[in-house]
């Protein structure tokens, strides 16, 4: 992961974790990699490319 990546699924933890004010199961980092993980897998059918590039826009990722 690069290092944007990181700091962007870092802060978004903590937020989530800060929101939920106890309630539910604490979230992790590995949490939320999950949940983008699960993301891609349910779009695969419009995954096409070689390249990183690629494949980002095949998702409509711009940036």
């Amino acid at each position: 992961m690069r290092p944007d990546q990181l700091e962007w699924v870092e802060a978004q933890r903590k937020e989530l974790n800060q929101r939920r004010q106890g309630a539910g199961e604490r979230l992790t980092d590995n949490t939320l990699i999950r949940v983008a993980l699960d993301l891609l897998k349910q779009h695969q059918g419009e995954l096409h490319g070689v390249t990183e590039d690629q494949l980002r826009k095949s998702l409509g990722l711009t940036d």
